[in-house]
């Protein structure tokens, strides 16, 4: 298929577009933000006529990226609720986790914050007969920079100071640098305590992918799952970051802006050059996604994303989570669970639970694209 024509993502088209990142949408950690008080999962607003069980039946592995966690319980529960008998299981761990689950054959997908690489993609042929892995995009996001600083209620930062933060360079919530940032704001000499991920995890990933982008001097380490940068602290998954944040005085971490919504965790407003700092939200990540491209070929509909954009309102700390399947030569007895469940999740109600969870749709022409894929899976 032409993937070239229209690659620049529309942000009005973002607004309206209602993609379902089901069971994808999972992550890391201990934390369930999808639960009310009694434990039981908040009341979605998909109805049992978006979704098609057509053949599917038995038992769905899947497992992967923590940037999802926060959805996938309200589409397992309305998915399984529709179509009885069948039984959709997602081990929430990281992205590099679900793609080594996934080339080895135990998972019908895995979700991953960030594209298969070429060794990977290979690496798949063995297990995808007749085919390899694709990335199909099912959401995007925002990826929160939480703090906790008593006495600091609002908080400005640009990519520099962020990367000298948790490069080990700035110590103090009163450095002379976040200062200037904040002016009128009484920050304290309080230690700063960076926090990141301890597992390779594709939200770090794009983390690292931002602020080599935007602060290549301050920041001299590749772009990778796997942290790299000295000092901080590490906790495991999204769920562990934001809870180390929210107990520790002086504490920054990043994590999806769902953990911070839930928990009530303040999160850093970007300087990007752009008239005014921008705020984390599922509509200003729309803006910022809306300047990718198309980098997959096919029916891989890997993205591109420009992490440097100064596009007013446009929040450029975003993240895209892919569903990763075989395009051909999935397993006979999961096969059409896969495709239900991803139709599912593909479909407009089901993206209308994303947004009313703090993502941010992808772009209706690549959700039609998502859907022939999924069609087409063999």
């Amino acid at each position: 298929m032409k993937l070239q024509r229209k690659n620049m993502l529309r942000a009005s088209a973002l607004g309206a577009l209602v993609v379902s990142g089901a069971l994808v949408l999972t992550a890391c950690g201990s934390d369930d933000n999808t639960k009310t008080a009694d434990g039981s999962a908040k009341p979605s607003a998909a109805a049992a006529g978006d979704i098609k069980c057509d053949d599917a039946k038995g038992k769905l592995l899947a497992s992967g990226s923590s940037a999802q966690k926060n959805a996938v319980e309200l589409w397992i529960k309305n998915y399984m609720a529709a179509c009885s008998g069948v039984e959709v299981n997602y081990k929430s761990s990281s992205s590099g986790e679900g793609i080594v689950a996934f080339n080895q054959g135990t998972v019908g997908f895995a979700g991953s914050d960030s594209a298969l690489k070429p060794e990977q993609v290979e690496e798949s042929k063995k297990i995808c007969t007749g085919g390899q892995g694709i990335n199909l995009p099912m959401v995007g996001g925002p990826v929160a920079l939480g703090f906790n600083v008593a006495g600091v209620e609002k908080l400005n930062l640009d990519a520099a100071t962020v990367a000298n933060i948790f490069n080990d360079k700035i110590k103090k919530w009163d450095d002379e640098a976040i200062k200037k940032l904040n002016p009128g704001v009484a920050l304290p000499p309080t230690a700063i305590q960076a926090f990141h991920r301890s597992d390779d995890s594709g939200t770090t990933e794009n983390v690292t992918k931002y602020l080599k982008a935007t602060a290549p001097d301050a920041w001299p380490h590749e772009a990778a799952k796997k942290w790299a940068a000295p000092g901080g602290q590490a906790a495991s998954g999204s769920a562990g970051v934001a809870a180390q944040v929210k107990q520790v005085d002086g504490a920054i971490g990043y994590f999806e802006l769902s953990f911070a919504s839930a928990q009530g965790i303040k999160t850093v407003d970007l300087n990007t050059g752009a008239a005014a700092p921008v705020k984390a939200s599922g509509e200003n990540a729309s803006k910022a996604i809306a300047a990718a491209k198309i980098a997959g070929t096919g029916s891989d509909l890997a993205l591109k994303l420009d992490y440097t954009t100064k596009a007013e309102g446009a929040y450029p700390l975003v993240l895209v989570t892919y569903e990763v399947v075989c395009d051909k030569g999935n397993k006979a007895e999961t096969l059409p669970t896969v495709k239900s469940f991803l139709n599912y999740a593909a479909s407009d109600a089901g993206q209308k639970i994303l947004l009313e969870n703090g993502y941010a749709p992808i772009p209706a022409e690549i959700n039609t694209k998502v859907r022939e894929a999924i069609n087409s899976l063999g």
